[in-house]
């Protein structure tokens, strides 16, 4: 008898390094809801595809970064605050936002972490970082989205447990 149950599982597995990789899926609800998530002066509600575009890439990075094989984060993100405000009666300012003490960064979202497909965490959070003038940021000043980078960077860290280190990394 030919062992060609385990070799076809073998095959499968090395044919499928997807099986067992880990994922991050970010999704947006009601964008034309969001509070703040404009990088250029509009009063109204709503999200500009640039911030869109570049908070899903950052929170896929850190995915990958932090999530271990076989888990999957799926992120429903339901509001966008972003740090600082424009400033209307500012005649030069026209498209320049203005960080103050109070205008700190918000995202309320919606996260579930899975390992295998069993659920390990399921949670909807409001992510702040109040203290976003204090501290240092490691992203450039001219990323205009360096201050949530760096609260979703904090709140990965704090929430998302680290990726084993193994031998291979």
């Amino acid at each position: 008898m030919r062992p060609t149950l385990p070799l076809i599982v073998l095959a499968l597995l090395i044919l499928s390094p997807s099986a067992l990789a880990a994922s991050t899926e970010v999704s947006f609800s009601n964008v034309e809801r969001y509070t703040d998530a404009r990088l250029h002066r509009d009063y109204g509600r709503g999200a500009d595809d640039a911030v869109l575009k570049a908070l899903k890439a950052h929170i896929e990075t850190l995915g990958q970064r932090h999530l271990q094989a076989g888990q999957t984060l799926k992120v429903d993100i339901r509001n966008i605050d972003l740090a600082g405000r424009f400033e209307p009666w500012r005649m030069n300012g026209y498209d320049v936002r203005f960080l103050r003490e109070v205008t700190w960064p918000r995202i309320k979202l919606h996260y579930s972490l899975t390992q295998d497909g069993r659920i390990l965490v399921a949670r909807e959070v409001t992510v702040i970082d109040q203290a976003y003038l204090m501290h240092g940021n490691r992203y450039f000043s001219s990323d205009r989205l360096r201050y949530e980078k760096s609260m979703l960077d904090d709140w990965f860290r704090w929430n998302i447990p680290p990726r084993e280190k193994t031998a291979a990394h």
